[in-house]
């Protein structure tokens, strides 16, 4: 059994769209429009063979204001580098580029190391190593 796809709501999926290919090498295919729903998507890939789906819909509800809340459900998406270099390297990119570090980068009690950022659409996002 695989996963076939995770998917999130945006209210801008063009800009959470290049995001993920800014930084984390997504692949993109043309946009999804369902215009009787006012429903619009992208499929993101990557090369790992994962795919992220990013959703959009006017009649979501807005449950970013608090970035630092933990809500039931999906908590993190994570991203896994080729070393604890990376990590820092995207991590300090990131930050420069004006997006929120949550924590780290670290090393964790279980030995992960890890930073934890913030897209622009306050989904919380795993870097490790």
């Amino acid at each position: 059994m695989n996963i076939g796809h995770m998917a999130v709501w945006s209210r801008d999926i063009d800009r959470l769209r290049t995001f993920y290919i800014t930084y984390f090498d997504a692949r993109s295919n043309d946009r999804y429009i369902n215009a009787q729903k006012g429903f619009s998507s992208f499929f993101l890939s990557f090369e790992s063979g994962a795919r992220l789906e990013i959703m959009q819909n006017d009649s979501i509800p807005d449950t970013a204001n608090d970035p630092f809340a933990q809500a039931q459900g999906l908590t993190h998406l994570a991203f896994e580098t080729e070393s604890e270099k990376h990590v820092d390297a995207l991590t300090d990119r990131l930050r420069q580029d004006g997006y929120t570090v949550v924590d780290g980068p670290r090393r964790t009690g279980d030995g992960c190391y890890e930073s934890l950022i913030l897209d622009p659409d306050n989904n919380r996002i795993e870097i490790t190593a």
